[in-house]
């Protein structure tokens, strides 16, 4: 086989957004490690990915590289968690401007989403949106992408992704898919040839981009419901 390793995003890819992983694709993933090693890229956390699949054994990296967790024993087992520490105040005032300056100034819950992690999550319309007004909010990232560039300009040393359905998430620069899936493969001995990575959100700002724009060869899923069709036709299967 020309590669030894599959990474996948999940959101989109495999699922609809923080949605459980099906039957069809599950029988995919099964189908894969019969000729390959797997690993999880993702946005969310490893645990909510792993429990999101229905504890499906596979590698995770969470959080744009900020998490790993793999199985050991046949359980579930966090082998790196980085944190860091952010100005809270800097982050909420600087949302609000942002709300302010763009019209998103109705939203369900609290305007800003911080993660244990230091991750910072801006959710447009709150964080106790419903789920179907997140997944109807902006599907195709266009309304996002309007104000990506202001998003981005307010938060120097830190990288800013179109994620999930509805959100932008703020992370230090150094974490990206890119960064996190090359320390990967570089702790199993592999190179970036030995690696195809698949997901669906390559456009600027996607959290899938950073990956499209490196020396890794990517596949586009476009919808998550024919992954099998796009890797049949890519001979992957």
């Amino acid at each position: 086989m020309k590669y030894k390793l599959i990474a996948m995003d999940l959101d989109g890819t495999l699922t609809q957004h923080k949605s459980k992983l099906d039957k069809h694709n599950t029988q995919l993933l099964l189908d894969l490690k019969k000729d390959y090693d797997l690993v999880m890229v993702g946005a969310g956390g490893c645990l909510r990915i792993y429990n999101q699949m229905n504890q499906f054994p596979i590698d995770i990296i969470g959080n744009y590289g900020l998490q790993e967790s793999t199985i050991e024993n046949g359980q579930f087992k966090l082998i790196r968690n980085d944190v860091y520490t952010i100005d809270k105040d800097f982050f909420i005032n600087t949302i609000n401007e942002l709300r302010s300056l763009t019209g998103y100034t109705n939203y369900a819950g609290e305007t800003v989403e911080f993660h244990d992690s230091g991750l910072v999550t801006f959710p447009l319309i709150g964080t106790k949106a419903k789920l179907e007004d997140k997944l109807a909010f902006d599907p195709d990232g266009k309304k996002r992408s309007l104000i990506y560039d202001l998003v981005v300009s307010k938060f120097p040393g830190f990288n800013c992704f179109i994620g999930g359905s509805s959100s932008f998430d703020i992370a230090k620069d150094k974490y990206n898919k890119y960064r996190a899936l090359v320390e990967y493969l570089n702790k199993k001995n592999l190179t970036k040839t030995d690696v195809i990575y698949i997901g669906d959100d390559f456009k600027k700002g996607g959290n899938d981009e950073a990956v499209m724009l490196s020396d890794i060869e990517c596949i586009h899923v476009f919808d998550y419901t024919k992954i099998r069709d796009v890797l049949v036709e890519h001979q992957l299967i």
